[in-house]
Formats: structure tokens, C-alpha cells, sequence
């Protein structure tokens, strides 16, 4: 993610501030301008910006009021809710704190979705606009009543994305991730992962040549996923995954292959435009180091059409990232491989993003 700051201060700011911390202005993200905003105290409920060309009224979005966004929506709006909040259906019972927090953190993380997908100049609707075409999002506590229509545990059914609050649980989280023996599990990723399976059935299945090209690399998705799946859980992942799969679920089915690999490619797109924002460069003293270690991020990742060159620098930067991470005690912040396969793989979904 770009690096953000305060157009009052020049203070760097977080993508979900709401304050600057050095100058006190209130701060909201335009995603129409892809940029924060900072105002004055006096002005909360709206400003005047001219930058477009004609003056916009824009107020905070009606989550504000719940600390779960900081976007700003233009005035009038018909729903009262920024794109990334309308994209809800279900939402927690906020009379109950843990929920309201839980939620909170699940916000947070589908605000960092939508702007990588704003970036990639994807399709957005919410299923409040095109039902039967749009995406929606239910947060809900899978051991209370479930609402009319949701599903009870995380995942994804044409384009309804269902993640449990247990999951904004931290110790849960980490439990399942242990249970499930993952390197990894968050809830930025599930979210990447589940829009990567509506974004299949948006981009691909409708297009024979797509299509096509998609089972060429990841299989043919008419394999019976229920019973890939069961098999998968039974008898664990296809041997030798590693040399063909970005991560063991992904070896269960074609569908699941093409979502992990969607999610990775987000995570790389986002850690090297965030890498691109800092001018971040390595180059080791010790000279036995530098053909390992040695790179430089000078380009914004989704301004280019070759995605070789971006998983190169993205390798070589992970081991640098991975040893800091080390350097504290944490797990390796990209502890995955990327194999020739999962290259091509990558690289297909860039070519798919990036049409030349």
C-alpha cells in the first residue's frame, strides 16, 4: 500500500487514521482520488474540495460512527455508506463489545482489499446495486441464530463472502492456523482469497478463451470440488505440492489454486508498492551477500506489464523482510517459495490485470 500523509503537516499518517497525530486534523480516504485528506475539527461533518475541477461535498462515512471507517462519501449519497461499507450485508451485533471489535478488525481488512482492487481497476458493486452480479460481504458469529440466506462458516458462494468473527479473534485465529498447519492466516488474507473466487466467476468462467487458458495452468475446474476437498481433508495435499502449488491447499482443486494464488498476488502487489512508496533499496556490504540480497523497488508495481521482473525483486526482497521479522522473534513475514509453476501462475493473473 502507498504511504499516506497529512496535507496540512506533511506528517505520514496510517491508511486507517482518523487524526493526525501531529497536527490534531481530522483525516478521511477519498478512494475516488486515492489519497488521504486532512481537515479541520470545526469541519467534521463535511468539506468543499475542488481538485476534480467543480467544487464536492464529502462527509466521513455512516461506520464512523462505529470507528470502523475513515472513508469520505460525496454528498448526496443515496445509501450513506462509502464503497467499501456498502459492500456489507451482515454485519455483528455491536451492543456486544467483543463483536463491535471483532468487526472492527474485520473492517479494517476489507478497507485494504478495496483499495488494492481499486488499484487493479477492478469491477466493485455491492449485491445492493447488482444482485445477482455484486459482491457481499456477511461477518457473523457462526454459534448465534444465522441471518436469512448466510452460511456458517468462511467462504465464498457467487460473490456472498462469508468470514466468522472468530476469526478476528487473535488466539483463534492462531489456533485453527496451528490445527490446519499453515504458514500463514490472517484476515487480510482470507478476504484476498475469498474475492480471488468471485473475481473467477466475473473474469474467466464467462470467457471460453479465459477459460481455456486457465485450466492449461491450474487444471480443469469440473473436477467434482466436493470430493477434492474431502479427499484433500482425509489424505492431505497432492505430494510433491511444493513444486506446483503455492501452499497445500491449494493442490486440493483448481478453484482453490487459482484463489491462493490470486491472494499471493496481492500480497506481492502490496508489499512492493509499499516497498516502491519508501524507496526501499538493498545492497549488503559484504560482497558474498549482494547477488542474494542486493535490489532496488523503483517502480509502482501496478503501473508495470511485466510481472517477471516484480516476483524477482519480490523474492530477493523477502529474505531481507523475513530476517528482520526474525530479528524479533516473529514468524517470516513471506514464508512461502515461489516455484517456476507458481510463477507462471502469478503471471498469468498479472497479464490478466495488466491486458497490453
Amino acid at each position: 500500500m502507498k504511504i499516506f500523509h497529512c496535507n496540512l503537516c506533511r506528517h505520514i499518517v496510517f491508511f486507517e487514521n482518523t487524526v493526525c497525530e501531529s497536527c490534531r486534523a481530522l483525516l478521511g480516504f477519498i478512494p475516488e482520488e486515492m489519497r488521504m485528506h486532512a481537515f479541520d475539527p470545526q469541519q467534521e461533518a463535511s468539506y468543499t474540495s475542488a481538485q476534480s475541477g467543480a467544487p464536492v461535498t464529502w462527509r466521513y462515512c455512516d461506520n464512523h460512527q462505529h470507528n470502523t471507517c475513515n472513508w469520505l462519501i460525496q454528498v448526496p449519497s443515496e445509501t450513506g455508506l462509502c464503497l467499501a461499507c456498502e459492500l456489507n450485508r451482515y454485519i455483528p451485533n455491536l451492543s456486544n463489545e467483543e463483536d463491535h471489535e471483532g468487526w472492527r478488525e474485520l473492517e479494517f481488512a476489507k478497507h485494504r482489499l478495496v483499495y488494492s482492487l481499486l488499484r487493479l481497476k477492478l469491477p466493485i458493486h455491492s449485491k445492493i446495486r447488482r444482485p445477482q452480479k455484486g459482491i457481499a460481504f456477511d461477518f457473523i458469529d457462526p454459534k448465534k441464530q444465522l441471518p436469512a440466506g448466510a452460511a456458517g462458516m468462511t467462504g465464498h458462494s457467487q460473490g456472498q463472502i462469508t468470514v466468522t468473527l472468530d476469526e478476528a479473534d487473535p488466539a483463534k485465529r492462531e489456533g485453527n492456523r496451528v490445527a490446519m498447519n499453515e504458514r500463514y492466516r490472517t484476515l487480510l488474507g482470507h478476504l484476498r482469497h475469498e474475492i480471488g473466487h468471485y473475481y473467477w466467476d466475473l473474469l474467466i468462467a464467462p470467457d471460453n478463451q479465459k477459460l481455456q487458458a486457465f485450466r492449461a495452468l491450474f487444471g480443469d475446474e469440473q473436477r467434482n470440488y466436493s470430493e477434492a476437498l474431502s479427499t484433500h481433508y482425509r489424505q492431505g495435499p497432492t505430494p510433491n505440492w511444493r513444486q506446483h502449488f503455492i501452499s497445500a491447499y491449494a493442490s486440493s482443486h483448481p478453484w482453490e489454486d487459482w484463489a491462493e494464488t490470486w491472494a499471493h498476488y496481492l500480497h506481492i502487489m502490496d508489499i512492493l508498492e509499499t516497498a516502491y512508496c519508501v524507496g526501499l533499496a538493498t545492497r549488503p556490504p559484504k560482497a558474498e551477500h549482494q547477488a542474494a540480497l542486493s535490489c532496488a523497488v523503483t517502480t509502482d508495481p501496478y503501473l508495470e506489464n511485466d510481472m517477471r521482473p516484480l516476483l524477482n525483486t519480490a523474492a530477493t526482497l523477502s529474505l531481507t523482510l523475513n530476517s528482520l521479522n526474525r530479528s524479533m522473534g516473529l514468524q517470516d513475514l513471506y514464508p512461502f517459495i515461489l516455484t517456476e509453476t507458481v510463477k507462471e501462475k502469478l503471471i498469468y493473473i498479472h497479464r490478466l490485470l495488466h491486458p497490453t
